[in-house]
């Protein structure tokens, strides 16, 4: 048999039907409590009908204390406790007054006196109307905490969304700009076929990325894809110079990230490796699964940091002073921390034969997982889930690596 769907709704949903809930069955039970009590002290059973008058009393004088409570809570402490005090000595006074009347009345054999009832039902009312008070402003302190926190939330989402469309949105003028120049170096090169296929290329790419949301995620599948479109792109420029090896694992290509997460590294690579080499150089990218995460790794077989050059402006960089404005290691960096937190690892390894190499370990999410996450922020780390915060030096290696990236 087919099950329906169920979703609780949460109680305070609907704050006056909740409201009106809490006060039939608060009154109800202690109606109940009180002709219990009674009848068990050997009161006849008329005695509900005392206690039912008395509920009502106290039912009606807790539904203006709402109206008035209401105006009092948003106002400034002294003024909201003060005005609470005076009202709630008033409306316990005419609880007790009404009660001690009405009992007068029930009693009426008995010898008892008004201020003598008054006196015993004293404590009993204030006790119950100064309840009804606290819990009065408790559920509504509690309410308007989780509103502000509800709020907040909401706020941060639109804020990291934020960030990270301006994140995205780096890239294409700065892809742009690498793509346009080496069109414009096969221009003045009078090679016109090639330049007008890798503008034929461009179009297609930039159809492809551009259909996808900013900060949003998509599969490592269609991540490659999208690399290999702007490989394409680069080919054309560097023909055999340029050599690529693709190694996804069939359950990493699943796993899901942040879209254009991985073409600076890319571009880093052909800007440092393949570029400067005369042979050219290959650039590796593997995707696998290691335990619950997603291990990506960018290398490539150019100099790595070895290059004079590059030696020789490390002091630069390590001093704070940024030798280029490139977005590319930053970027992703910037991109990882808004989509992750910490809960993800991003390492450079540049041995000392040569290359580059970018590890990058994220959780690993599918497309339908990602639509349900809760939060980018996991737990500590452990040796089986390894986490790492970026190299202190990692501003010299971005100022190296993403120049023009």
């Amino acid at each position: 048999m087919a099950v329906l769907p169920f979703r609780p709704t949460p109680f305070f949903e609907n704050k006056s039907r909740a409201f009106w809930n809490l006060q039939f069955a608060g009154w109800t039970g202690a109606v109940m409590l009180r002709s219990v009590q009674g009848i068990s002290n050997g009161q006849p059973a008329s005695y509900i009908i005392l206690m039912l008058i008395v509920g009502i009393t106290g039912f009606s004088l807790s539904t203006l204390l709402s109206v008035v409570y209401r105006q009092l809570i948003n106002r400034p402490p002294l003024v909201t406790w003060g005005a609470t005090a005076g009202v709630l000595a008033v409306a316990v006074g005419i609880y007790v007054l009404v009660e001690a009347w009405i009992s007068t009345l029930y009693f009426a054999d008995r010898p008892t006196t008004l201020t003598q009832l008054v006196l015993l039902y004293l404590f009993v009312d204030f006790s119950v109307l100064g309840a009804w008070t606290g819990l009065y402003y408790a559920i509504n302190f509690f309410l308007q905490v989780e509103e502000q926190a509800d709020r907040l939330e909401r706020l941060e989402a639109q804020a990291t969304s934020a960030q990270l469309a301006m994140l995205r949105y780096q890239l294409n003028p700065h892809f742009l700009f690498n793509t346009l120049n080496s069109i414009s170096t096969l221009v003045l090169l009078k090679q016109t076929e090639p330049a007008n296929a890798m503008l034929t290329r461009l179009s297609g790419f930039l159809r492809h990325t551009l259909i996808s949301e900013p900060g949003g995620k998509v599969t490592v599948a269609q991540e490659v894809e999208t690399l290999k479109l702007y490989l394409d792109i680069e080919r054309m420029r560097f023909e055999e110079r340029l050599r690529t090896e693709f190694d996804i694992a069939p359950d990493a290509a699943k796993a899901v990230l942040p879209s254009l997460l991985l073409q600076p590294l890319v571009e880093n690579a052909i800007k440092y490796a393949v570029s400067p080499q005369e042979e050219g150089a290959r650039i590796t990218l593997s995707a696998q699964l290691v335990g619950p995460r997603l291990r990506i790794t960018v290398s490539d077989t150019g100099p790595g940091l070895q290059r004079p050059e590059t030696r020789a402006s490390l002091p630069i960089a390590l001093s704070g002073k940024p030798v280029s404005t490139g977005v590319g290691l930053a970027n992703i960096r910037d991109r990882l921390a808004q989509a992750y937190g910490e809960d993800h690892l991003f390492e450079i390894r540049t041995p000392d034969d040569g290359g580059f190499t970018v590890v990058i370990e994220l959780p690993y999410e599918t497309a339908l997982e990602d639509s349900e996450a809760i939060s980018p922020n996991g737990p500590a780390p452990t040796a089986a889930n390894p986490r790492s915060e970026l190299p202190a030096n990692v501003e010299s290696l971005d100022a190296h690596r993403a120049t023009g990236s």
